[in-house]
């Protein structure tokens, strides 16, 4: 039988923070972040990274997990992920899985399988050179010719996940489209409720903006500046993210701070809405949009109400299973 996972995503500032806590300590759980840049030290500001006191006391994992040199993706993060679920049923807890990163959670729903290719790198810097000499556009042409439909769905400024889907054209003659498409076809691994919070498009947009004045005051350029002291570049996939790689820009004297911080909210705008457009894509999803509740312990309310079978099963096997311990112990 399906052991049970709760999956609470949406865009990025919609509020999955304070709705995850409330449900851990109901629920008797424990949460996995989702995100793909939550998991490096002494990234904090810019990623939002929740604060040791709002996590009120629940375990949290993949947060400070790497060193920003190090090249995280969603294979690591479906192993790690993995890992974590394993240890939170051991303690007879329910994992929640929390983050607004989407493919990562459907790797672990899913259970999706990466297919191990060629380790040889040599293709993959090929691709990382020609991209520095002609631009993130031409890559990005590259893939379209090839795969049309990967190039549709990468942003050609995400020069990691284009030299992916070109090096794994390369390596197995087929488009990593095809690939996803078929894993996609997997049933979930899981029993699962799979809540996706959402806000109106203006109220979502003022949330990010106040976000990124915030990430200002506490020190964003402060904490970009410790970074490339100690050895960061641009080059790496850390220094890719919002707000990190316009402040190095910055700091380099490309633009100007004021250009650096309006570039980071229209980005983190059109991150939300890329967001969007994956989670409608998503299967058996319950979307929750925030207006239509009257207060946040309302929507807590109603997802606890909703988890509560889930929890109740996983009671029920958990008693079973000990109840059937105890007949072997005895016969």
């Amino acid at each position: 039988m399906k052991r049970p996972l709760i999956i609470l995503t949406g865009p990025t500032a919609v509020g999955k923070t304070a709705l995850s806590i409330g449900l851990a300590k109901a629920l008797n759980g424990e949460i996995i972040s989702a995100d793909s840049m939550q998991v490096y030290k002494g990234m904090d500001i810019g990623t939002a990274k929740i604060k040791k006191e709002e996590m009120q006391g629940i375990r949290h994992y993949l947060i400070d997990t790497f060193e920003p040199d190090f090249a995280f993706n969603v294979a690591v993060f479906q192993e790690y992920c993995n890992r974590a679920i394993e240890e939170i049923y051991a303690k007879g807890k329910v994992p929640i899985l929390v983050g607004g990163t989407g493919f990562y959670i459907q790797s672990v729903l899913y259970q999706i399988a990466f297919d191990q290719t060629d380790t040889d790198d040599s293709y993959r810097k090929a691709l990382e050179a020609f991209a520095k000499e002609h631009g993130n556009e031409v890559l990005h042409e590259r893939l379209r010719k090839v795969d049309a439909e990967s190039a549709d769905a990468i942003h050609p400024n995400n020069v990691k996940k284009v030299i992916r889907a070109l090096e794994y054209y390369e390596q197995t003659g087929k488009k990593i489209s095809e690939h996803n498409k078929e894993q996609q076809k997997n049933k979930a691994a899981f029993d699962f409720r799979y809540y996706v919070l959402s806000l109106p498009r203006e109220i979502l947009y003022e949330r990010i903006d106040k976000r990124v004045d915030q990430m200002r005051k506490e020190g964003l350029v402060e904490e970009v500046k410790t970074l490339m002291q100690k050895g960061c570049t641009r080059d790496m996939i850390s220094m890719q993210g919002l707000g990190y790689k316009e402040i190095i820009a910055a700091l380099e004297g490309k633009i100007t701070i004021e250009e650096a911080f309006e570039q980071i909210k229209k980005e983190t705008r059109h991150f939300a809405k890329r967001q969007f457009t994956w989670f409608r894509r998503e299967k058996e999803v319950t979307w929750l949009q925030k207006e239509k509740f009257a207060s946040e312990e309302e929507l807590l309310q109603y997802c606890i109400a909703d988890c509560n079978d889930l929890v109740q099963n996983r009671t029920d096997k958990m008693q079973k299973t000990n109840d059937l311990k105890g007949d072997r112990q005895h016969g």
